[in-house]
C-alpha cells in the first residue's frame, strides 16, 4: 500500500485542514492556479483562433499559392494570360497534399452609380471554383454560378461596396474598365448583385467583385483557354512552404508561383508574433501559479511540523515525507485546473457562439475574437501546468530534511 498517498489523504480529508491557519493561503494558491490556466485557455484560444481565421481569410481570397505568368508585376491586376492547357489543371498529380486547383483572372474597374463612384478590383472566376469560404460569410441572397458557357452578369459584391454605393440586392449597376487607350471610350458592363458577402477584412471587402471570368476574357481579347493564373489550395497550411517549393518546381519555366506567406509578408509576420506572446503568457502564469504553490506548501510543512516529526521517529524517510507533502500539493493544483477549465470553458464557449467581444476589422482583420478549440493542445497545457507546478515544489519540500525529531515532537 502506497502509505504516502494514504496519510495525503487523511489531511486533506480532515476537518482540522480545512479550518486550520493554513486555510486562507490555501485557497488562494487554488484561485490563482484556475486564473492562471484560465489566461492561459483564452491567450492560446484566442491567439490561434486569430491566426487561424486571417489565414483562412487570405487563403480564401487568393488560394494558398499562385501560379501567374513571371511578365505579371506584384499588384493585384493579373497582366499577361496564361494557358489552361497545363500538366498541373485541373489535377495536380504530381505534388501531394493539394485539394484543388481553379482559374482566376483580376481587372481593374470602376463601380458608377448616378451619385458616386469607387475603384474596384474585379475577380473573373470560372464553374471550377470552390465557394465554400464565401458560403460562411454570405449575408444576402445566391453565390453566383459560372458554369453555363454564356456569360453571366451575376456578380458577388460586399457587404462594405454595397452600403457606401447605395448598391442592394437584385440591383443592376455599371463597372467601367479602361482600355489600353485611354483616349477611347472605357468598356462598360452591366451586372447583378445577385449576393452580398462580409468576411470581415476590411482590405478585401472594400475592393473585390467576385463575377465570370468570361468578362475579363472578353475585354482583354484573350483566347477561351486563357486566364490570369491558377489558385492552389493545399490540405494543411503549415506545409505550406514547402509544398510552394515543390509547386514551383513542378510549373513551367515561364511560370511563376507564390505562397500567400510570400505575398503577404508583413501579415504573417505581424500573427506569428502571437506565438511569442501566447508562450510568455503561459510561462509567466505558470510562474505565478508555482510561487503560489511553494508559499502554500512551506506553510503546509510548518503547519505539520509536529507530524513530521513523528513520522521521521517512526522510520519515514525525508523522501517519504516529502511525497506526502506534493501528494497533498498535487491535490490543490488538481482542484485549481479543474475549476480553472470549467470557467475557462465556459467563457470561451460562449464567445465563439455568442461573439460578444467585437474587434475593429481594420486592425484585426476579424469583427469579433474568434476562438480556437483543441483538445489535445487543453490537454498538454494541463499536464505541463501540473508538472511544472510539482517540479517548482521539489526544492522548497527540501525543507523537510532540515526538521529535527527530537525538537519538533516537543513544537507546538
Amino acid at each position: 500500500m502506497n502509505y504516502e498517498l494514504f496519510i495525503a489523504k487523511r489531511i486533506i480529508a480532515a476537518k482540522q485542514y480545512k479550518s486550520s491557519i493554513s486555510s486562507p493561503i490555501i485557497k488562494i494558491a487554488i484561485i490563482a492556479i484556475a486564473i492562471g490556466i484560465i489566461i492561459m485557455m483564452i491567450s492560446m484560444a484566442t491567439g490561434l483562433g486569430l491566426q487561424q481565421k486571417i489565414q483562412e481569410k487570405l487563403s480564401g481570397f487568393n488560394g494558398h499559392i499562385q501560379i501567374t505568368n513571371f511578365d505579371n508585376n506584384n499588384s493585384e491586376i493579373t497582366l499577361v494570360p496564361v494557358s489552361k492547357k497545363q500538366d498541373f489543371y485541373p489535377k495536380f498529380t504530381t505534388v501531394k497534399g493539394i485539394n484543388n486547383v481553379q482559374v482566376f483572372a483580376t481587372k481593374a474597374g470602376i463601380i458608377r452609380t448616378e451619385t458616386d463612384f469607387e475603384g474596384i478590383v474585379f475577380k473573373g472566376v470560372s464553374g471550377d471554383y470552390n465557394w465554400d469560404f464565401f458560403k460562411d460569410y454570405l449575408v444576402e441572397g445566391i453565390l453566383p454560378n459560372y458554369n453555363t458557357e454564356t456569360v453571366s452578369n451575376d456578380v458577388l459584391i460586399s457587404r462594405e461596396i454595397s452600403n457606401r454605393m447605395g448598391i442592394k440586392l437584385g440591383d443592376e449597376f455599371n463597372i467601367l474598365f479602361v482600355k489600353e487607350d485611354p483616349s477611347k471610350a472605357p468598356w462598360i458592363r452591366v451586372v447583378k448583385a445577385v449576393g452580398i458577402y462580409d468576411s470581415g477584412f476590411q482590405d478585401f471587402d472594400e475592393n473585390f467583385v467576385l463575377a465570370d471570368i468570361q468578362h475579363i476574357q472578353k475585354m482583354n481579347r484573350w483566347k477561351n483557354d486563357e486566364v490570369g493564373g491558377f489558385e492552389v489550395f493545399i490540405t494543411d497550411f503549415s506545409e505550406i512552404e514547402n509544398k510552394s517549393q515543390e509547386v514551383y518546381e513542378q510549373t513551367g519555366s515561364t511560370l511563376n508561383s507564390q505562397s500567400i506567406i510570400e505575398k503577404y509578408p508583413a501579415i504573417f509576420e505581424w500573427i506569428n508574433l502571437f506565438d511569442t506572446n501566447i508562450y510568455l503568457i503561459i510561462a509567466l502564469m505558470i510562474l505565478v501559479a508555482g510561487i503560489n504553490m511553494i508559499t502554500a506548501l512551506l506553510v503546509l510543512i510548518l503547519e505539520r511540523t509536529q507530524m513530521v516529526g513523528i513520522l521521521k521517529a517512526l522510520g519515514s524517510t525525508n523522501v517519504s515525507i516529502r511525497k506526502v507533502f506534493l501528494y497533498n500539493a498535487g491535490y490543490l493544483i488538481l482542484r485549481g485546473l479543474f475549476w480553472g477549465n470549467l470557467l475557462g470553458l465556459l467563457l470561451l464557449l460562449a464567445q465563439k457562439y455568442g461573439k460578444f467581444i467585437s474587434l475593429n476589422p481594420e486592425t484585426y482583420y476579424v469583427n469579433t475574437v474568434p476562438i480556437y478549440l483543441n483538445v489535445n493542445y487543453l490537454i498538454l497545457l494541463n499536464i505541463g501546468t501540473l508538472l511544472l507546478c510539482l517540479l517548482m515544489l521539489i526544492i522548497p519540500s527540501i525543507i523537510i530534511s532540515k526538521i529535527s525529531p527530537a525538537k519538533t515532537i516537543k513544537f507546538e
